[in-house]
């Protein structure tokens, strides 16, 4: 072994007989501060602290069960148990406090099982802030349910002392919580402040807002008073605990979903960017035509929902070519066999995309976006209107993107040889208040903003990330 591997062996073999010598320390001490505080307890118990035991019942099993039915939201926390605990300091005392945090972390224990020295570090911590809350009350007030205290127990000062203990304890606690951490898992102090501490303080401060008023709600109202109050409290936490579980379910539901939705939409979008690689105006030319078809669809009065639709379907348009095979794709001059299998690829593509739930609408626009309104187009030789319109603006957009475009196959027309020649088959390929409308639009926008569609993006258009939370919120379809 050379001298730096055996410096390093002996340095962790060093730390580790450290570490564990600090572990064996705390646990002495938070034993011997568990039997010191238990001790304290026994003695300063007296049977007056011990009336009425109906009270000390109803906070012993309030206690229990806030611990069981506590909240967690991010960095927040409600637990009616350490409420219960402040009640139990304030209207009891010391030994009965002890008692009832002795029982609720026993059984907070026997629940989650930690390991042997968390759960003696744990019923220390509890004894100890429980013994120190119930002193500094019966100093600052006294037994509350002594008629020399009545006047103060029901003012507004016995809620500010009650307000102040549960805040004096709820920092013993965290600091004895946080020194814990820092010996059996090693993390700074610091971190615990900034991290678990500070995040806390506004749901503590509720805590004790709540703690306080129900302290005067028993001085003043007596015991009824409090019980009904308590029930309203573990009803209120045990719904609330409920519909935070059910909101999570539908997070994780909503999370599978979008994953799935995406995954679906995904395989679209590859078949695209694969069709993209054997021909390399396609993505381009689809990222196009959407643009044209949104703005067309705007410019006709759609709805956004219409808009949307119409985009979607100039996005996926000739999906159906991937079928296809490369002599077709790339040929200059078709047969009449080939011509019959080309006529197939709307066919094609409504049928991959129909498989997407809620696409229904965007397959059928892709499906008939090569019909005519003379009823001489294809693949089921619609007329006029029986085309949907979504259909009717995508062959309008279509026939002008590949009019236009530099990246095709023939040479490009201008934009004002294109808008000729759709003028010339309006009214018989296309539709022809549609033609008007996308030259108005093209007129008004000005020729440079539509005319070529070369910088098209198709990822951009595609907008991959809300289309798969759309696909996956069928409420919203």
């Amino acid at each position: 072994m050379s001298a730096v591997k055996y410096y390093n062996a002996m340095r962790i073999s060093a730390i580790n007989i450290l570490r564990r010598r600090s572990e064996l320390l705390y646990n002495a001490t938070q034993g011997l501060l568990l039997v010191g505080c238990l001790s304290a307890a026994v003695l300063m118990s007296t049977r007056a602290d011990w009336s009425p035991l109906e009270l000390v019942g109803l906070l012993l099993v309030l206690s229990v069960l806030g611990e069981r039915l506590e909240l967690t939201v991010g960095s927040q926390s409600l637990s009616a148990g350490f409420v219960a605990l402040v009640l139990a300091m304030t209207l009891l005392g010391p030994a009965p406090a002890v008692a009832i945090a002795i029982v609720a972390i026993s059984a907070d224990s026997l629940s989650r099982r930690p390991s042997p020295a968390v759960c003696l570090s744990n019923a220390a911590t509890y004894v100890a802030f429980a013994l120190l809350g119930g002193v500094l009350v019966r100093i600052s007030v006294g037994n509350v349910h002594d008629q020399a205290v009545q006047a103060t127990t029901r003012s507004v000062t016995f809620a500010l002392v009650v307000f102040g203990a549960f805040l004096i304890t709820n920092v013993v606690n965290f600091a004895l919580i946080a020194i814990q951490k820092r010996v059996l898992l090693g993390r700074g102090l610091v971190t615990q402040v900034r991290t678990l501490l500070v995040p806390m303080l506004p749901g503590q401060f509720a805590a004790a807002i709540l703690a306080a008023i129900l302290a005067v709600a028993y001085t003043n109202l007596g015991y009824p008073a409090l019980v009904g109050v308590v029930v309203v409290i573990l009803i209120f936490q045990y719904l609330a605990r409920a519909l935070l579980r059910s909101e999570d379910r539908a997070e994780q539901l909503e999370a599978r979903s979008v994953r799935l939705a995406s995954m679906q939409l995904g395989v679209l979008v590859t078949l695209v960017e694969t069709l993209a690689l054997r021909d390399r105006m396609t993505a381009r030319h689809a990222a196009a035509v959407a643009r044209y078809s949104r703005a067309l669809a705007r410019e006709m009065g759609c709805d956004e929902a219409d808009q949307d639709l119409a985009h979607t379907a100039g996005l996926l348009h000739d999906i159906g070519k991937f079928a296809l095979p490369d002599r077709i794709l790339h040929a200059e001059i078709l047969s009449d066999e080939d011509w019959a299998v080309v006529r197939r690829h709307p066919q094609e593509g409504a049928t991959l995309v129909g498989r997407l739930d809620g696409y229904g609408p965007v397959a059928d626009a892709i499906l008939y976006h090569h019909e005519s309104v003379d009823g001489s187009g294809y693949p089921a030789g619609l007329i006029g209107n029986e085309i949907p319109l979504a259909s009717r603006i995508l062959a309008v957009c279509n026939v002008y993107d590949t009019l236009t475009a530099r990246d095709s196959y023939r040479s490009p027309m201008t934009p004002q040889d294109a808008i000729a020649e759709l003028r010339r088959v309006a009214g018989r390929q296309l539709d022809a208040e549609i033609v008007d409308a996308f030259i108005a639009m093209l007129e008004h926008d000005g020729p440079v903003t539509f005319a070529h569609g070369d910088d098209a993006d198709f990822e951009a258009e595609l907008a991959f990330e809300r289309r798969a939370r759309a696909l996956a919120a069928p409420a919203a379809r």
